[in-house]
C-alpha cells in the first residue's frame, strides 16, 4: 500500500499549494482520500483523472471538497474526448444532506457510508471515528489486511484517537496549530497533540499534515519529536509512504 500527499495545507492552499488530499494505492486501485482546493492539477501529476477509481470524503468544508465539482466537469470532458461513460464512486457521509447530494452529477455517483459500519473499497477496509470538529466529520483507519494508515481529518484532540490509532503502521495528522497555541475551538489539533496520540498508539510514523501558513513549519517538527520517539515527517507535495 502506497499514500502519496497531494495536497496538505489547512483552509486555503498557500502559494502553488493544496489543500488536503492524499492518493492511495494497491494493486493498481487508485483511492483518492479528500480532495480540496489546487487538488485536482496536482494529482495529474501522478495520476490521469480517469484512472481514479474512488474518492473518499472525511466532510465537506471547502479545503477538502472545494475541487470537487471541478473532478466532475473533468470526468465529463473525458467522457465526450474518449467515449468513456466509467460513472466514479465519491463515497461521503449523510448527515450534511447538501454536500452528499451534491457528489452525484453526469459522471459521478455520491455513495454514503454509515460511520458504525466498516465500508469495503477496493482492496481497502475503512472503519470510521467522529471527530471533534464544527461539522460532521470523520477520521479514517485504512488497511489492506497488511498494512495500515490512519487519517485524522480534521479534529480536535480526543482521547479516542489512541486506541483508534494504535499499532497503525502511518498516522497522518491534522497539524494546524503549533504547541503552544489552542487549537480545540477550532476542531483541530497542535503538534503535540497528534504526537501524543502516535506516541501512546504506538504507531509506526508521523506524518503532520493540514499545516498552517504561518510561522516555521519544521517546527512543527521539532516540537513532535518532544513526544512521539517515532519518524517524523512534515507533510509535503509528492511526499510518499509505503509499506
Amino acid at each position: 500500500m502506497e499514500l502519496t500527499v497531494i495536497g496538505y495545507w489547512g483552509g486555503y492552499p498557500a502559494e502553488n499549494g493544496a489543500t488536503s488530499a492524499y492518493l492511495i494505492e494497491k494493486d493498481g486501485f487508485n483511492l483518492v482520500i479528500d480532495l480540496g482546493s489546487g487538488a485536482l492539477s496536482k494529482l495529474q501529476k501522478y495520476i490521469d483523472v480517469a484512472q481514479i477509481d474512488a474518492v473518499l470524503l472525511s466532510h465537506y468544508h471547502h479545503d477538502h471538497v472545494a475541487d470537487l465539482g471541478v473532478l466532475q466537469y473533468a470526468r465529463l470532458v473525458k467522457s465526450y474526448v474518449t467515449g468513456e461513460t466509467t460513472v466514479l464512486p465519491i463515497y461521503g457521509h449523510q448527515e450534511d444532506e447538501t454536500g452528499f447530494t451534491s457528489l452525484t452529477h453526469d459522471y459521478t455517483e455520491g455513495i454514503a457510508y454509515h460511520p458504525n459500519h466498516s465500508l469495503q473499497i477496493g482492496p481497502f477496509t475503512i472503519t470510521f471515528l467522529r471527530t471533534l470538529h464544527p461539522v460532521p466529520c470523520f477520521g479514517m483507519r485504512i488497511t489492506d489486511g497488511e498494512s495500515t494508515i490512519v487519517y485524522t481529518a480534521d479534529t480536535a484532540f480526543q482521547e479516542e484517537w489512541i486506541p483508534f490509532a494504535v499499532g497503525a503502521d502511518l498516522l497522518v495528522t491534522d497539524c494546524n496549530f503549533y504547541a503552544h497555541q489552542d487549537g480545540g475551538a477550532a476542531g483541530h489539533m497542535t503538534s503535540q497533540e497528534g504526537a501524543m496520540i502516535a506516541e501512546q498508539a504506538h504507531v509506526g510514523e508521523l506524518i503532520l499534515s493540514h499545516l498552517p501558513q504561518y510561522g516555521d513549519p519544521l517546527q512543527l517538527v521539532k516540537e513532535a519529536e518532544q513526544i512521539y520517539q517515532g519518524k517524523v515527517r512534515l507533510a509535503t507535495e509528492g511526499l510518499t509512504w509505503t509499506k
